[in-house]
C-alpha cells in the first residue's frame, strides 16, 4: 500500500483535468469577445493556440483565466454542467496541487 491512496488513477485525473480545460479553451473560443480578451490577456496569438493547447502550462492558464472571471466561470461552468469549483481542481490536478473538497 502507498501513503497517497487514489494514486493509481492519477493519470486518469490528469486526463480528464486537461480534457476540462481544452473544453474551456473551447468555450472561450466560441465566442470572439470572450477569444480577443483571452489572446489580449495571454499575450498569444491565435495561429499559436493549437500548438500551445497540447502544453500544461498554457491549460493552467486557460483555467486561471477563467477562474479569474466569475461571469465566464459560472457562463462554462452552467453550459458544462459541473460546479465552478471543478475547474479549480482541474486546474490544481494539472499543477499537480493535492486538492481537498472545502479548502478555500
Amino acid at each position: 500500500m502507498t501513503k497517497r491512496g487514489g494514486g493509481a488513477n492519477r493519470p486518469d485525473r490528469r486526463a480528464a483535468a486537461e480534457a476540462l480545460a481544452v473544453a474551456a479553451l473551447a468555450f472561450i473560443a466560441g465566442e470572439p469577445e470572450r477569444l480577443g480578451r483571452f489572446l489580449a490577456m495571454s499575450g498569444i496569438g491565435p495561429d499559436s493556440i493549437r500548438a500551445a493547447a497540447r502544453e500544461p502550462q498554457f491549460l493552467l492558464g486557460v483555467l486561471d483565466h477563467l477562474g479569474a472571471d466569475e461571469a465566464l466561470l459560472i457562463a462554462f461552468a452552467a453550459e458544462n454542467a459541473i460546479p465552478p469549483s471543478a475547474v479549480m481542481e482541474a486546474r490544481d490536478t494539472i499543477a499537480e496541487r493535492r486538492w481537498e473538497r472545502g479548502t478555500p
